[in-house]
C-alpha cells in the first residue's frame, strides 16, 4: 500500500529507531501529535509509558503487550492508551499505522 504523495512530503520525525526500519510523516499541533508510521522491517519497541495516545492499523498488524497480554491489531482495528500505561509493541514489516499522541512534543521533527 502506497501512501499518496501529500502524506509522503509530511514532516519526519527524530525517532530512537533507524530510517532504514521505519519511516514516519507527522502533523503536529499544540494539543497533539498525529503520525503514521511506516514499517520497512519488523520492529519491536520495548516497554514504555506517556501521555495518552490512541491509534488505528491502516495495514499490516501491530501487536499491543500490556500486563502480560497481547492483542494483535489488524487494518480498520483501533487502540487506546490511557496517559501512563505501560505498553510494548511489534509492528510487523510492511504494516502502517496512524497513533494520535496527547504529547505535541513526543518526537522532534527533522
Amino acid at each position: 500500500m502506497e501512501l499518496p504523495p501529500f502524506i509522503q512530503n509530511l514532516d519526519a520525525l527524530q525517532l530512537p529507531l533507524p530510517p532504514e526500519k521505519v519511516k514516519t510523516h507527522a502533523i503536529r499541533s499544540d494539543r497533539g501529535l498525529m503520525v503514521i508510521f511506516d514499517a520497512l522491517e519488523d520492529l519491536s519497541i520495548p516497554p514504555h509509558s506517556h501521555l495518552a495516545q490512541w491509534g488505528t492499523v491502516i495495514h499490516g498488524c501491530l501487536e499491543l503487550t500490556i500486563d502480560g497480554v497481547t492483542t494483535t491489531y489488524g487494518p480498520g482495528q483501533s487502540y487506546n492508551l490511557e496517559a501512563g500505561v505501560v505498553h510494548a509493541a511489534k509492528v510487523h514489516k510492511g504494516s502502517k499505522v496512524i497513533d494520535l499522541f496527547e504529547e505535541p512534543d513526543r518526537y522532534p521533527l527533522k
